[in-house]
């Protein structure tokens, strides 16, 4: 075969594969708002830590088919410290964000969550000491910037479920560079195995002290926020099967217009200029911050050939 359609060849299945990529991306994000909508619906009427248990709940009876087929040593791992910092962070994540969803917006609490990426250079500082490279700094600031427009504080204070919007999102971050760390010694399985179970476990004694009657008509809700956990984790992971993560990562920020189409549609929300101006800046941080770490790890790549 020609060496030209050769290169042709390899183009079109990149470029295929790209696509692959941005679709299962996509669906990540409509099963993720969607989600998202439904624990937003179902929050006056059930308590937020009831929500968070009963979601890593389904997941580990999801799990149980897996469970059961694997031995004491292919769950053992040396990092205990690790999964139980990635596990609790993963947690606090999905606890702060529900809380977040009972308080303000939809797209407010999605953007305030998708906002990760900006934190994570802060994060991976503090927990390898890893130093930050001069470019990174930029975007940080650029973003903290566009979440100071969308929180607006004044004389009065900040809303609390703009706290745990941003809450949300440091901790995702943390999760995110934990995850990073564990899946250079410990299998994807493994570590969404002692996620969940350690999320459950934290889950519990607030689940107790709040504990009241669910409503029958919320259980639907429920079932589906457990299950469609598991099913974004699926999609995403094929996501970055398919796709370099600079292609996939910023189809995340598809999620803070459909979550913004869904709270315009379901609750009337509109978001006024300033936060409309703060969402813009984030997602140009966030894409800034995808762009220059996928052009440092180019860099890297090309000098150690």
């Amino acid at each position: 075969m020609q060496p030209a359609l050769q290169n042709q060849l390899r183009d079109f299945e990149v470029n295929n594969n790209n696509w692959k990529g941005v679709g299962f991306a996509f669906a990540t994000t409509i099963v993720a708002s969607s989600a998202a909508a439904a624990n937003k619906w179902i929050s006056p009427s059930v308590p937020v830590p009831l929500i968070v248990l009963s979601q890593y709940s389904i997941c580990l009876f999801l799990l149980a088919p897996w469970l059961v087929r694997q031995t004491k040593q292919g769950l053992k791992t040396q990092f205990w410290k690790a999964h139980l910092l990635r596990g609790v962070a993963g947690w606090l994540c999905f606890f702060t964000y529900f809380s977040a969803l009972s308080r303000i917006s939809l797209m407010e609490a999605s953007l305030l969550r998708n906002a990760a990426p900006i934190f994570v250079p802060i994060v991976a500082w503090l927990w390898t000491r890893s130093q930050i490279p001069v470019s990174r700094w930029f975007p940080i600031l650029i973003g903290l910037l566009g979440i100071t427009l969308i929180l607006q504080p004044d004389i009065n204070g900040i809303n609390s479920g703009h706290i745990f919007g941003l809450l949300s999102g440091l901790t995702l971050a943390t999760s995110m560079v934990g995850t990073r760390i564990l899946s250079r010694t410990d299998r994807a399985s493994l570590i969404l195995f002692y996620y969940i179970l350690i999320s459950f476990i934290c889950s519990l004694p607030f689940a107790i002290y709040y504990w009241q009657p669910i409503p029958m008509w919320t259980l639907p809700y429920l079932a589906f926020n457990g299950i469609s956990m598991l099913l974004a984790i699926w999609l995403y992971t094929k996501a970055y099967s398919y796709a370099k993560p600079s292609v996939v990562s910023p189809i995340n920020y598809f999620s803070v217009v459909i979550a913004g189409i869904l709270g315009w549609l379901i609750w009337q929300n509109i978001p006024n200029t300033t936060a409309v101006v703060g969402t813009f800046v984030v997602i140009t941080a966030g894409l800034l911050t995808v762009y220059v770490s996928t052009k440092e790890t180019f860099q890297i790549n090309y000098s150690s050939k």
